[in-house]
């Protein structure tokens, strides 16, 4: 199979790329950037889907980016592989102090007073994940489900997260936007001169050859008058 890596990587190697790319994130940042700047579309229709996909990797959506950044490009007619890409804006690195800050933003918003400590979102996301794991297991049981823990989790983790990360998310996005028209454009039009530049080559390539093998051929031809001593004279 083409492009098939020749050692495959293991789910701990995956794992591993995900939270920390082998060429690092300044590496992968470029590979993605690349990639952006050669789609075959237009530079709005690109821009229209960078904007969806980094909307979309803003917003807290584990699992559905993908999804969610189709649908996205589909509502604002962008380009979908540009709204994929563009999901990989955030990183391990990056992610939690923007997430503490759109958590911010939402307790301000919502009026909840809540100190945002790490024992304090540790502590919602242990009883979210106790609650759940309970429920699963009364469903084979006769015990009753129960919500405190995921209720308080919605309500003072992830709803400030979402609301919060709307705004920042729209105005970096929007700023995304505007820096990739003039981007794709120049990237555009260098690589049409570059199309252009080596199509002209080729073209004075073909007249040359063409010139050397019309010269060539012209050599070759039997001077004018050769073979007249053989014609038949006069009886």
């Amino acid at each position: 199979m083409v492009f098939k890596r020749r050692n495959p990587r293991t789910l701990w190697g995956w794992t591993r790329e995900m939270v920390y790319p082998q060429g690092g994130f300044k590496r992968a940042t470029q590979y993605v950037l690349h990639r952006m700047r050669r789609l075959p579309d237009s530079p709005h229709r690109i821009a229209r889907g960078v904007f969806a996909g980094s909307l979309v990797g803003f917003l807290p959506l584990p699992g559905m980016q993908f999804i969610a950044a189709w649908l996205a490009s589909r509502a604002v007619k962008g380009n979908l592989l540009a709204a994929l890409l563009a999901t990989f804006n955030t990183n391990p690195i990056t992610t939690p102090f923007f997430a503490v800050l759109a958590m911010t933003l939402g307790h301000w918003m919502l009026g909840i007073q809540k100190p945002l400590s790490p024992e304090y979102i540790g502590q919602a996301f242990a009883n979210a994940g106790t609650d759940l794991w309970f429920n699963v297991t009364a469903l084979f049981g006769p015990e009753t489900a129960r919500w405190d823990g995921l209720a308080q989790f919605w309500h003072e983790i992830y709803l400030p997260y979402f609301l919060g990360a709307l705004g920042p998310g729209l105005v970096l996005s929007l700023l995304f936007y505007w820096l990739t028209i003039p981007l794709v454009r120049a990237y555009q039009k260098a690589r049409d001169a570059r199309s252009a530049e080596r199509s002209e080559r080729r073209r004075k390539l073909r007249e040359a050859l063409a010139a050397a093998k019309a010269k060539l051929t012209h050599r070759g031809d039997p001077p004018q008058g050769a073979g007249d001593d053989d014609a038949p004279g006069p009886t």
